[in-house]
């Protein structure tokens, strides 16, 4: 089983059993709702999800499509496409108490990739932000 929550702490879930998927998406909706260039997440069977304390909102995103997330402090959580992934509910790798559990096994949506993404392993790198 594994456990994540928001980033204030007011909602808080477990998640049972094994990954269906581990992706990284770089969808443009994705981009938009999480504020990121890629997002990585995991796929369940819906009933493997408890939402143990606190009450997401929901935001339709596109048709057949419902995102989930903290009222509060804004992280999203949750993504349902019953139309492309019918009993499936996607959780936001970054969200789990332990993402490093779940590396991502592929990535989806390629078409829809930022042209500058591939550029980004040549970047220079560094621990902490340089100062």
């Amino acid at each position: 089983m594994a456990k994540g929550g928001c980033h204030c702490g007011a909602i808080r879930y477990s998640v049972a059993g094994e990954p269906k998927h581990s992706s990284v998406c770089h969808c443009e909706s994705c981009r938009r709702t999480i504020g990121s260039f890629v997002t990585a997440w995991l796929g369940y069977p819906t009933e493997a999800l408890t939402v143990e304390q606190g009450e997401p909102r929901s935001y339709s995103s596109s048709p057949g499509v419902e995102r989930q997330f903290c009222g509060d402090c804004g992280t999203s959580l949750f993504y349902f496409n019953e139309p492309a992934m019918p009993g499936v509910v996607d959780i936001l790798t970054a969200t789990l108490d332990d993402p490093t559990a779940f590396p991502p096994a592929l990535h989806v949506q390629m078409a829809d990739a930022l042209p500058w993404e591939a550029t980004l392993d040549g970047l220079p790198k560094f621990d902490r932000f340089p100062g």
